[in-house]
């Protein structure tokens, strides 16, 4: 009997396909490509600084070119990927990405590597870094099995890697002339007036469940008094936590009860029960001021609302709340309940403001 020995076929592992080889001979040939081209058509540096401010100068990129977020109990910020990205492109022959080495299943991590290359001045950066597939919760990280999951935390972690290799190969006067040009737009906002972007960014907080009395807590001011430096900062805030690099009670954490409008408006369980009408107030003026606007807040009146309550308080002029004595705030107070009680309580609000504007400040009401 004859035996015929057939050789044992390699292993896939180790097989390298017909794909593979011409995408290296590709990678091989385009660094070599870029090098060349870069050598050949240097960058002009007037000319790069220029689209940098023209791009810094939208508040689009303007809007999203900081980050912000809680380490230690501090804030940290920076700028941000999407900034760092933009500038790569506006000086030039830069190559940067992130590429997965290794994905090991078993011990739950992937290692990934993150690089910038100025291929002119063959200045490069790369990381080399292990990321965890956990998610970081209250109550300690958590794994995460799901492929989306654990894509888009890699996604997240080289990003902020690549972040930092860009900024590591360009000059720094590049990187902080871009950031003190967005800081700029954001401070000037597109020539838009003053009140219109505070009533947008007290708008824009609101839909996050922010109400403008912590607003005017994290400014130390009262809104009237925020500057234009004061939305820049409330901008980056917003942005920060719209892309979840902070949670909202991390900037705005509770310190205070959150008070209702049912509990001004309604009689409190142990007391005050012959009197259902009037609303509970509490000792101190600034007590009485934060349960005002906290009404006014929950009706979203915060536009008009001095106005308002200086018609309540039977004053004409009223420059701010704090103005009030704390006689004059308590009866604002005692007031509100029955205009909550109307149909339509704005609009009885309305009548109130129109019925005292023209009057002395003092006259008796009719």
């Amino acid at each position: 009997m004859t035996t015929i020995a057939v050789p044992h076929p390699a292993s896939n592992a180790t097989r390298t396909g017909q794909a593979t080889q011409i995408e290296q001979s590709r990678a091989g040939a385009e660094v070599y490509a870029a090098v060349l081209v870069a050598q050949q058509c240097p960058r002009n540096v007037d000319a790069a600084r220029t689209e940098m401010l023209e791009a810094c100068r939208m508040t689009a990129l303007a809007e999203r070119a900081s980050f912000r977020f809680s380490r230690g109990g501090t804030q940290v910020s920076g700028p941000s990927v999407h900034l760092a990205r933009e500038l790569a492109r506006c000086w030039g022959n830069i190559q940067y990405g992130v590429a997965e080495l290794r994905r090991d299943d078993a011990n739950h991590q992937s290692e990934l590597q993150a690089f910038a290359w100025d291929v002119q001045t063959n200045a490069r950066a790369a990381a080399i870094f292990i990321v965890p597939h956990k998610r970081d919760k209250k109550d300690g990280p958590v794994a995460i099995t799901d492929m989306r999951d654990i894509y888009e935390s890699n996604a997240n972690a080289g990003a902020r890697r690549v972040r930092e290799c860009i900024l590591n190969v360009l000059p720094v006067w590049f990187v902080e002339e871009a950031k003190e040009t967005c800081r700029q737009t954001l401070t000037d906002g597109g020539g838009e007036p003053l009140v219109k972007r505070v009533a947008t960014a007290v708008e824009r907080f609101g839909t996050m469940g922010i109400t403008e009395n912590q607003l005017a807590g994290k400014m130390g001011k009262a809104r009237r008094e925020w500057t234009p430096e004061d939305l820049a900062t409330l901008t980056v805030i917003y942005r920060s936590i719209q892309r979840g690099e902070m949670a909202k009670d991390e900037e705005f954490p509770s310190t205070t009860p959150t008070v209702t409008a049912a509990d001004i408006t309604g009689p409190r369980a142990t007391e005050v029960k012959e009197e259902p009408d009037k609303a509970p107030k509490a000792d101190s003026k600034p007590a009485i001021l934060d349960q005002i606007n906290r009404w006014f807040d929950e009706r979203k009146l915060t536009d008009d609302q001095v106005t308002y309550v200086a018609a309540l308080a039977q004053r004409r002029t009223l420059g701010a709340m704090k103005d009030l004595t704390a006689d004059e705030a308590s009866a604002v107070l005692d007031q509100l309940p029955g205009i909550a009680a109307q149909d339509d309580p704005v609009t009885a609000l309305q009548e109130i403001a129109a019925e005292w504007h023209d009057r002395p400040a003092g006259e008796a009401k009719p």
